[in-house]
């Protein structure tokens, strides 16, 4: 009796046992991934374009840590790893945002912040991009002679604004996304490359003329587009416009990200062999419902920028992070509460 309640008892236990490791076949679930961030070199920037900062704040828009308190953005972005600020500047914009003085507070609280700062002259009251670069209306009746005076006189007062208030910025783009010129009709590349020639230089000058240390990027969007940037920069070495740094823009999607960081990243090698200069990622974005594939993508193109020979990657820029529940702008990477998503750890902070 004894002997089979022993019995029983073992046979219980070793069932109980089997039953156990078949309904955990493969051992336990996997602990969560840690995520590691990509390392770059040192003073490789890690940046953001946050310019809709001030307006959104006068809206009523606050920002939030990962736990939810509330902090400012400047702090709160330092935080996360971002040790770079892009301002976008425009001459003279109806609503007074992104004017010199808007530009010059937050440039302010950046450098407050420690962060080092990037200036992205737009030439233009509002947007300018691929498909528009407008003149400004105070700029639009003057001949081209006089236009090319009014960019390198608003460049020269812009810059000693912020000098004069103790900020030298790093870098200073000389136009927005300028794949055909800007201040078009008169400096579309396409149709007077010579024109946009000038007004590069003008700019480049002007910057020079008050802080021979700031670097100056021409920037350009679809950094996978080999052809064009080859078009775009031999044009402006044969008219003998100056640059430091070569900008790109970059907006890929969750499905074709690799694909365009590949031939990103070609092109960034071409441009540096061809013209002897740095590239430096000035915008990037993602939609925001997809933060693991955004960050994925940050990681990897943070990471081939880093990659160049000879120090020549000098850093990536998300373009307003920030960005929630604002304007319909979908490729931020803030939630809908105001907190960051995972998709900015690719930037290496907490």
């Amino acid at each position: 009796m004894q002997l089979k309640t022993v019995t029983w008892v073992c046979l219980l236990c070793a069932g109980f046992f089997t039953i156990s490791c078949s309904s955990n076949k493969g051992g336990n679930p996997a602990p969560p991934q840690t995520y590691t961030p990509p390392s770059v070199a040192a003073g490789f920037a890690k940046g953001a374009d946050i310019s809709w900062v001030t307006q959104m704040e006068a809206s009523g828009m606050k920002f939030y840590d990962k736990k939810g308190n509330q902090q400012d953005i400047f702090t709160l972005m330092k935080t996360l790893g971002f040790n770079a600020i892009r301002l976008r500047a425009w001459v003279n914009p109806s609503d007074g945002w992104c004017n010199t003085a808007d530009v010059l507070k937050k440039a302010i609280r950046a450098q407050n912040a420690g962060m080092k700062v990037m200036i992205d002259f737009h030439y233009s009251d509002s947007w300018a991009d691929p498909g528009k670069q407008p003149k400004p209306a105070a700029w639009a009746p003057l001949s081209f002679g006089s236009l090319v005076t009014a960019l390198h006189d608003y460049t020269v007062h812009v810059m000693d604004t912020l000098k004069t208030n103790g900020i030298t910025p790093d870098w200073v783009q000389v136009g927005n996304e300028v794949d055909d010129g800007m201040l078009w009709e008169d400096g579309r590349a396409s149709t007077n490359m010579a024109n946009f020639a000038a007004l590069v230089e003008a700019g480049y000058q002007a910057v020079k003329s008050v802080s021979s240390t700031t670097k100056v990027i021409v920037h350009v969007s679809n950094g996978y587009d080999n052809t064009h940037f080859r078009w775009l920069f031999d044009g402006l070495k044969a008219n003998n416009a100056q640059w430091d740094i070569i900008g790109m823009s970059l907006y890929p999607s969750a499905t074709d990200y690799k694909t365009y960081d590949t031939e990103c990243l070609a092109n960034m090698q071409d441009m540096v062999t061809r013209y002897g200069t740095p590239v430096m990622i000035c915008e990037v974005g993602m939609s925001t419902s997809d933060p693991t594939d955004s960050r994925n993508f940050l990681t990897d193109i943070i990471t081939k920028n880093n990659s160049l020979a000879n120090g020549n990657g000098l850093g990536v820029f998300y373009w307003e992070p920030e960005a929630y529940n604002w304007q319909g702008y979908g490729l931020g990477a803030f939630d809908n509460s105001g907190k960051p998503t995972i998709a900015l750890d690719a930037f290496g902070g907490n």
